[in-house]
């Protein structure tokens, strides 16, 4: 038989048996859907970690974090002394630190834009997380001001209040307005606004990073927290290959200022970039294989409840078949009707399985501002995917069918 008229027969056959038919289809669409979404997403998100991890971490990193706190969030209560003059010991004993940034936080203060509104009442107001840097920020940290100009160390040394904000700070506030030279009140205190800082997005906890403003260190320190210590700092290091090198000369000096004895547990945190990428190793080793896996497991219980499905059809269709074998079927086109009904149904699913499975993904990737995440390798892997297993699904009940005598098969007619 030539292959075209076995083509349509195989999609007669589903029409025929349509619930059959669409339990098939249902099983490679939940899977193609699943595989499509986890792997266009996680692309998305590996994009977006890497992205993150080279602005805030690069290759010549080092992070040194004040007990149990957190640098990009602010240190919890009980967190251990830090001090500005922890980190000029540090640059002044280990010749390989080029540059540093302190930080000092404040995780969630009312900004709001001074003077009345055109309606009389108070300005337009927000929530915004505050920062204290050093003029060194922009070296350091690798953001800068796009508008206006980032303060410098006039500003740092005489505790000036001058603030540059974030592009969502800017817009809540100010709207269209540019908001250079502008009054804004961070809790009471009011400072002018000198830029705005470059675009950063969301950071890998999902976090607005243009939803800040970031003011003086020594500011933020006297004005705004009342505090004489700081959250952490950043270390830039000569060469990316002496990171764990300085990062171990860095714990003995802040060791030995801390009083700290031999056998007793540090008092701070250090982060390196090789520490870094192992953390990226791992958030890829579950984007890229466990959740796809977990994905691909829906995708073979589907094939399973196909193959399945056939092996009862090959029993119901013993008379069809004898009849195709009596008029000159050979058991290869017995069998190739049976793998090619079994793939049809498994490409219908994934086609439908795509569609959405890309849809949901856009979708995610809108709340979580990852950008358009579909990729042609998404689609290609369910598709391909999704024609394995319905191909194998199809083998056995195939291999069945053709091994069938046509007198048995005819018999069981009568």
């Amino acid at each position: 038989m030539r292959t075209g008229r076995l083509v349509l027969a195989a999609f007669a056959s589903l029409r025929r048996f349509k619930l059959r038919s669409a339990a098939m289809v249902v099983g490679s669409f939940v899977g193609v859907a699943a595989l499509t979404l986890v792997v266009s997403v996680g692309g998305g998100v590996e994009r977006k970690v890497l992205s993150t991890v080279r602005q805030i971490f690069g290759e010549r990193s080092v992070l040194v974090v004040a007990g149990g706190s957190n640098l990009l969030t602010g240190p919890r209560a009980g967190a251990a002394r830090l001090t500005l003059e922890d980190l000029e010991a540090v640059a002044r004993e280990v010749p390989q630190v080029e540059a540093w940034d302190a930080q000092q936080i404040l995780p969630a203060a009312p900004i709001r834009r001074a003077g009345p509104s055109t309606t009389g009442e108070g300005g337009p107001s927000a929530t915004a997380r505050v920062v204290g840097q050093t003029e060194r920020s922009p070296r350091v940290w690798s953001r800068t001001a796009s508008g206006g100009a980032f303060f410098d160390a006039a500003a740092v040394s005489s505790s000036a209040r001058v603030v540059v904000i974030g592009e969502t700070v800017a817009r809540e506030l100010f709207g269209s307005e540019d908001p250079v030279d502008s009054e804004i009140l961070v809790g009471p205190v009011s400072f002018r606004v000198v830029g705005v800082l470059e675009r950063f997005g969301t950071d890998v906890h999902g976090m607005d990073r243009d939803d800040e403003v970031v003011v003086p260190l020594t500011t933020a320190m006297r004005r705004l927290l009342n505090v004489d210590t700081i959250a952490g700092a950043k270390l830039l290091v000569r060469s990316s290959a002496r990171t764990e090198a300085v990062g171990r000369e860095v714990a003995r000096v802040l060791r030995e200022r801390h009083g700290l004895p031999p056998g007793r547990p540090d008092d701070f945190m250090l982060i390196t970039d090789v520490q870094v990428r192992k953390m990226v190793g791992n958030v890829q080793r579950v984007l890229f294989l466990f959740l796809p896996l977990a994905a691909g497991v829906s995708l073979l219980a589907g094939g399973a409840i196909s193959a399945a499905l056939m092996l009862s059809s090959v029993s119901a269709r013993v008379s069809e078949i004898g009849i195709r074998r009596a008029v000159g079927a050979r058991p290869e086109d017995i069998r190739l009707q049976f793998l090619l009904e079994s793939a049809s149904a498994a490409l219908t699913g994934a086609v439908a399985g795509v569609a959405v499975g890309a849809a949901l993904a856009e979708l995610a990737a809108r709340r979580m501002q990852l950008g358009s995440v579909l990729s042609v390798r998404a689609v290609l892997l369910g598709l391909l995917a999704s024609l394995a297993v319905g191909l194998a699904a199809g083998v056995l009940p195939a291999r069945r069918a053709a091994a069938l005598p046509p007198a048995e098969a005819l018999a069981a007619r009568g």
